[in-house]
């Protein structure tokens, strides 16, 4: 075949396309670093704030700074009294993910930097979406089951408020921990394909909250976001530790994938998904549903040994295997898992968006505009000749 004619399917796999100093992702390693930190002494030592803080403004903040920030994120959490009002006009059993990424524009109008395109003013833009995004998920659950919107509380962090505005009860201080973590550890990875829409629409100059809705409409896809609620499916699917072998044998006979296991990136085991998993065993017994770590746990035994003699290669586990369990002993509904990881993710795609607006590297970012290769020459080697409707 002709070169020429060949298809580049190749989804820009291994093709950098900018520089970033925010994340680098080492998948033959199994690193993952946030601004220079491994991801696991951030989720031993830090917050989800801390975190956020670390993204937007590159270094860890010190305790005034952290105080200040933690005000600010407070003062920007509630919703304006339109946007809730819309929020209540959509069908009850719209998608979640469909509604976040509907009001994302809504909030734009209410901002008072919109028109600002300094930095100072884009970094309070992405505190108010950090602020914000936990209450429209928390909001739009409490509406789609006929209940009215918890305002947040003021004296509870991210992960905290988060639960306590989707029951009305503030969580204990393990499982708010826990979520916390969890949320640190969604927070960023590099160029993934919401990040990559983000930083697009980005490129033209669009304001943040039109990148951040591409960025939501991205993560909706199957292929990208909601392999977590994929894997609670197939854990609910499985049933027992008994059934899994069969399960197992079941899908790779009929060339089906193990969902949370493989990853576009990894060579090895996901970080995240070592950090994920005590708090899905540890939480799943205090809640009374250790079945589900359990299952997962020789899910992945039998999962890798059985692709290992099928595949005659490793396949490893991702940060959605485990996350499912941990998000379902919480209480969280299934449906609401992506969004879930949309709180946490705004805290990279902000980033990104400021990085591509302001970065000091040169040259300068350009607008995004990659070349593609023509292949439908359906008339033949010229061009189609138009042919008058009436004789065709």
């Amino acid at each position: 075949m002709d070169p020429q004619e060949t298809t580049l399917n190749t989804g820009l796999r291994g093709t950098p396309v900018a520089s970033t100093r925010i994340c680098d992702v080492d998948g033959e390693a199994g690193r993952l670093i946030y601004r220079g930190y491994q991801v696991q002494d951030l989720a031993r030592w830090a917050t989800f704030e801390e975190t956020v803080y670390l993204l937007l403004y590159e270094t860890l903040p010190d305790p005034a700074q952290l105080s200040r920030f933690l005000e600010a994120l407070s003062q920007h959490r509630s919703l304006a009294p339109e946007v809730v009002a819309a929020l209540k006009t959509f069908p009850k059993n719209a998608s979640p993910m469909d509604v976040l990424q509907a009001a994302v524009p809504m909030l734009a109008p209410h901002d008072p930097d919109l028109g600002d395109t300094s930095r100072e003013a884009s970094l309070r833009t992405a505190l108010r979406l950090v602020a914000k995004f936990p209450t429209l998920v928390a909001a739009w659950d409490r509406i789609r089951n006929d209940k009215v919107p918890i305002d947040p509380d003021s004296n509870q962090k991210t992960a905290s408020n988060f639960l306590y505005m989707r029951t009305g009860k503030v969580p204990d201080a393990e499982t708010a921990r826990f979520f916390d973590v969890a949320l640190i550890l969604h927070a960023e990875h590099a160029f993934n394909a919401s990040t990559f829409a983000a930083r697009e629409v980005s490129s033209t100059r669009a304001h943040m909250y039109a990148a951040v809705a591409a960025a939501v409409g991205a993560l909706s896809g199957e292929l990208h976001g909601g392999a977590n609620a994929r894997v609670m499916q197939m854990l609910t699917e499985i049933g027992s530790v008994d059934a899994v072998e069969p399960y197992v044998e079941k899908i790779l006979a009929s060339g089906g994938r193990i969902m949370g296991l493989g990853h576009a990136v990894y060579q090895t085991d996901d970080p995240r998904a070592h950090i994920l998993a005590p708090m899905s065993k540890t939480l799943g017994e205090r809640t009374g549903q250790p079945q589900w770590y359990a299952i997962s746990k020789r899910l992945e035994e039998v999962g890798k040994a059985a692709f290992l003699k099928q595949k005659g290669r490793e396949i490893y586990v991702n940060v959605d295997f485990y996350s499912a369990s941990l998000y379902h002993a919480m209480g969280i509904p299934t449906d609401l898992f992506t969004p879930v990881f949309a709180i946490s993710r705004i805290a990279g795609w902000t980033a990104h968006v400021i990085e591509e607006h302001f970065a000091d590297a040169a040259p300068k970012p350009m607008l995004y505009r990659p070349e593609s290769r023509y292949i439908g020459q359906y008339c033949g080697p010229d061009e189609c000749e138009y042919v008058p409707i009436d004789k065709r």
